[in-house]
């Protein structure tokens, strides 16, 4: 089978509601692309009808492939998961709820062939999202670029379109704990953006709970950045200095204030203050220790990323980037 110019790689959770219309849409897209495309379809674990629309639409449509993750692995590993088994020349990383506009390839694809190696989608509005989401989005990314150790884009998501090359270093990458649109800052090469207005979900339910959220954006800073464990430091140097200080005022108050009016900070009430501000430093030290410490943790018992139980139109990896492979019958293995 000859290369496809394009590879969209999709992942999705509990989707049958929107996998319809997706497919419906994408079809027609691809009739306008300049070259072929392959649609790789990653069920992350679903429990309604996903899977089995999945292998109805592999079944009347050679262009559509899936594979079926062994359980819920969550949405950065499953969108891995799908690079590892696109072999496009160019690669389209798109949600399945069609807030990522379609339609909005083709200038990706046109900036592609202007000689960008990766064109990202930045987001100028979210229609159908409350204030707050809104609001935390946007204190979030650019939380995210003054703590980060590389420039990520504001307002972009996972929807792009990255060269082969671009993608197969991103398959060369091992760490468990993925921040994909990090990742693909890291790499550097020539990078764009095709800004588009964010449409909301065409059906079901959101995906991304705030638990879920929070813990990406947990995740995303505890891989780009040191200054959390550089807050420790900054976090004791203060405690210190704030002792030091007392110290010198217990001193002045205990032998030169004389004043019989003077408000002087002193008895259980200061010390009770002092034990539990020292308490929540070290604590929060702690935890800050601990959140890296778990990803080290992770890192070094060497589980594969994913499994996979059901494979559809796609081959299992010969030679997964950085993973196990392990001999099992038909497509079912560790990766």
């Amino acid at each position: 089978m000859p290369q496809p110019t394009y590879s969209f790689v999709i992942p999705l959770y509990n989707e049958e509601d929107n996998l319809p219309e997706l497919y419906r849409q994408l079809s027609r897209l691809f009739e306008s692309l300049d070259g072929d495309s392959e649609l790789i379809l990653v069920d992350d674990g679903s429990r309604d009808r996903s899977l089995a629309i999945l292998r109805s639409l592999q079944a009347q449509d050679a262009r559509v492939r899936y594979l079926s993750l062994g359980r819920n692995f969550g949405h950065q590993i499953a969108l891995s998961a799908g690079l590892q088994f696109a072999t496009g020349k160019a690669i389209v990383v798109m949600d399945a709820d069609l807030q990522d506009p379609p339609e909005v390839v083709a200038q990706l694809s046109e900036q592609w062939r202007a000689g960008y190696d990766v064109v990202y989608g930045q987001r100028l509005s979210r229609t159908k999202e409350g204030w707050l989401k809104r609001l935390t989005a946007y204190g979030f990314y650019r939380l995210l670029n003054r703590l980060s150790d590389v420039e990520i884009p504001a307002d972009t998501g996972d929807f792009c379109l990255m060269d082969r090359a671009v993608a197969d270093l991103l398959n060369q990458m091992p760490e468990r704990n993925r921040y994909i649109r990090g990742l693909r800052a890291w790499v550097g090469f020539r990078q764009t953006a095709v800004q588009f207005h964010r449409p909301g979900r065409f059906a079901g339910s959101v995906k991304y709970t705030f638990r879920k959220s929070l813990a990406l954006a947990i995740n995303s800073i505890l891989g780009f950045s040191k200054i959390p464990l550089r807050l420790a430091t900054y976090l004791g140097l203060f405690s210190a200095g704030f002792a030091g200080l007392m110290m010198v005022l217990t001193i002045y108050w205990r032998f030169f204030d004389r004043s019989p009016n003077s408000h002087r900070l002193e008895g259980f009430a200061l010390i009770t203050m002092g034990v539990f501000f020292l308490g929540a430093v070290q604590l929060i030290c702690i935890g800050i220790l601990g959140e890296y410490i778990g990803r080290i943790y992770e890192e070094v018992k060497g589980r594969p990323l994913f499994t996979i139980k059901e494979l559809g139109g796609l081959k299992p990896l010969s030679n997964p980037h950085n993973t196990q492979t392990h001999a099992v019958p038909l497509a079912k293995g560790l990766y």
